[in-house]
């Protein structure tokens, strides 16, 4: 390992609290320490600016791994199950496997370590916004990095794979409103993710622009079943008058939690509330009524990540690179009460 002539190694290993040869080591990511340990050795480099090269620090000078890794806090629910299947294709196509790594969003996880040291080509980093510690790790050792669907705006250095979250709610709050629904309810996400403020800002710029005097009330849930049944029956108690509701959930999941609060409350869907969700998972078809839903082209979405990637390791400047896939409208029982108005702007598939 060779040390920038503006910081030493020793430079770290002090600032770091460690031996010399404890901060090569998580450096080179040899050897047994705690994550703990090596996290401190990695941000002190990053805090002094310390640079290295070595064969065991990322991808090897000839050449790399035949492996991509695609990082999520969690697997194998209905979405990352749908990246994954993209992903694998696009991968396969270009003989490189996939390897899935989790972030366990703790101070001590070490993912960019444990890649590094894999000799990992490249990496995707779903619904996660990566530290710039970790950016920097992996900046350091040449391993390029993509952000598929990032919670919020990217720095100006990464690329991003992402869809039409706005355009996705604007088409929500039409297709309802052309339904006949006369009053609304919004059900967002939390955290506010900026994918789940584009969904919510469409939706409601529309619901104000084309029936002003509507009723809108908005809750919010935490992007599962459970706290979307109790967020819809909130919401359905604070409603007034009478007329057709239009409820829009800012995911699938949400939309099913808000099917119980409705059947709970003595209202059936779609007679008495239409309902539409966000992502088009496979359980959406499977509900009773089928869930008309915004489908995010969720496994494209994966396998143009692997490209933009491929494209990274073949050594293309894909820095700040923002591709968005289009949403389209699937129309299915939750909103099957009135002929439906055309409308322009939204993508629509019958299903």
């Amino acid at each position: 390992m060779s040390a920038s002539r503006r910081v030493t190694l020793a430079r770290v290993a002090d600032e770091a609290g460690v031996s010399v040869s404890t901060a090569s080591r998580a450096l080179r990511g040899r050897g047994d320490m705690s994550a703990g340990t090596r996290t401190r050795v990695l941000r002190a480099a990053a805090r002094v600016g310390y640079t290295f090269t070595g064969e065991s620090r990322g991808r090897p000078r000839d050449r790399t791994a035949g492996v991509i890794d695609v990082v999520f806090g969690d697997f194998h629910d209905p979405y990352t199950d749908e990246v994954v299947a993209g992903a694998r294709t696009a991968a396969a196509a270009r003989r490189y496997d996939l390897v899935l790594t989790t972030d366990h969003k703790t101070a001590d996880d070490d993912w960019p370590h444990r890649i590094r040291a894999r000799g990992t080509a490249g990496v995707i980093v779903g619904l996660r916004m990566p530290t710039a510690v970790q950016v920097a790790l992996m900046s350091d050792a040449g391993i390029p990095l993509v952000l598929l669907d990032p919670p919020g705006e990217p720095p100006a250095s990464l690329p991003s794979i992402r869809t039409t979250d706005r355009a996705g709610g604007v088409s929500a709050a039409e297709h309802l409103i052309a339904r006949g629904a006369q009053r609304f309810i919004l059900i967002g996400g939390t955290p506010s993710h900026r994918f789940g403020r584009g969904r919510v800002d469409g939706f409601t710029a529309t619901v104000r622009e084309q029936a002003p005097e509507a009723q809108l009330v908005r809750v919010d849930a935490d992007w599962g079943a459970r706290a979307a049944e109790s967020a819809c029956a909130r919401a359905l108690r604070a409603l007034h008058g009478g007329g057709v509701i239009g409820l829009f959930a800012c995911n699938d999941e949400m939309a099913a939690g808000a099917y119980r609060a409705i059947a709970a409350a003595g209202l059936s869907v779609p007679r008495d509330v239409l309902v539409v969700g966000f992502d088009d998972v496979r359980g959406a078809r499977w509900l009773h009524p089928p869930l008309t839903t915004i489908r995010q082209p969720i496994r494209e979405m994966g396998a143009a990540a692997v490209r933009t990637l491929m494209r990274g390791i073949e050594g293309a400047d894909i820095s700040g690179e923002a591709t968005e896939l289009p949403t389209a409208l699937v129309i299915r029982g939750s909103t099957a009460t009135a002929p439906a108005s055309s409308h322009p702007s939204a993508r629509t598939l019958e299903a």
